[in-house]
């Protein structure tokens, strides 16, 4: 992952849409701008949901990875 300093990090693995967008929307509220969020997900719609969220909503993805079944997003709040 991306070196920059995560202030927040969400567990969405075992859920399946809508739910880890809906609570990253949730998470995502409580950060300030500038703040940095990692997301772990097992959903593999979240491929393309956090993608769109953050362009829709003005947040940065800097960083977007899979490993061991797991996928990471490092998310910048705009």
């Amino acid at each position: 992952m991306n070196e920059q300093k995560v202030t927040q990090r969400l567990d969405t693995k075992g859920l399946y849409c809508p739910e880890p967008v809906m609570m990253l929307h949730t998470k995502i509220d409580e950060l300030a701008t500038g703040e940095i969020l990692e997301v772990v997900a097992t959903d593999p719609s979240t491929k393309r949901d956090i993608p769109k969220f953050c362009g829709f909503l003005g947040h940065e993805l800097i960083e977007q990875t899979e490993r061991e079944s797991n996928y990471y997003y490092l998310i910048k709040k705009g």
